[in-house]
């Protein structure tokens, strides 16, 4: 059993700031188990309890996971006083506690879970999991053998210390460009464009495809979102 405040719960929701919710009970609007209530402090058993707002049904989840085909020109983060968010995406019930699970550059498209599980957040990102993210990168210069080799040694960027290994894998050579995909399993700062400058050449177009287990859905369009299924949240979770 979970108890929670009315206003929180709504708020959770996607009914608004908790100023906005306690207007909505004041109101008359709410009902719990098909009788009105006025306060909204009162107290739910969300494992028990019916909540309705203007009649409808309100489905409450403690977390929430969103699959993001993130595109070019929207930043990862939760506010921005300047450009688009990728929480400004998600339009279904937005609950104001989402946010996104690592960051992908402004110019960088691809998969972006949004959640508001910070535990699973952890466990995607802390350094000593090396979970796996795969990118396709499209480059000016050529991928050699050399490069491949460099890169499963690690590079030389500037921090403290190497990179981890990386794998890089051409896909295709064409008059001085190169297009390839590359695994990492750290998230440094702009760290697949340094690595490729720290061997002479330009990314010029970077998506990721897949975070662990996470592949990026083919259906989704760069702006589309969806939840995630049941099979791919036991498998992010393992």
């Amino acid at each position: 059993m979970a108890l929670l405040r009315l206003d929180k719960y709504l708020a959770d929701a996607g009914w608004g700031t908790r100023t906005r919710v306690k207007e909505i009970v004041k109101q008359g609007r709410v009902a719990v188990n098909d009788k009105v209530v006025k306060k909204a402090d009162v107290k739910l058993d969300t494992d028990k309890d019916a909540v309705r707002v203007d009649g409808k049904e309100v489905s409450f989840s403690q977390f929430e996971y969103f699959m993001l085909h993130k595109p070019a020109g929207v930043v990862s983060a939760t506010t921005d006083n300047r450009d688009k968010t990728v929480i400004e995406l998600i339009t279904e019930n937005k609950r104001r506690d989402l946010f996104p699970v690592g960051r992908l550059d402004k110019d960088t498209e691809g998969l972006l879970l949004i959640t508001n599980d910070g535990k699973l957040s952890n466990s995607l990102l802390a350094p000593g999991k090396h979970v796996d993210k795969k990118y396709f990168v499209r480059l000016e210069g050529t991928v050699t053998d050399e490069t491949i080799k460099k890169f499963k040694e690690g590079l030389d960027i500037g921090d403290d210390k190497p990179t981890a290994p990386a794998i890089l894998t051409l896909l295709n050579v064409d008059e001085g460009t190169s297009e390839a995909e590359i695994v990492i399993t750290e998230g440094r700062y702009h760290q697949i464009k340094r690595m490729f400058e720290a061997v002479g050449m330009r990314v010029t177009y970077l998506k990721r495809l897949s975070m662990g287990s996470l592949c990026l859905d083919p259906e989704l369009a760069c702006g589309e979102y969806r939840r995630l299924t049941e099979d791919e949240l036991k498998a992010l979770r393992r």
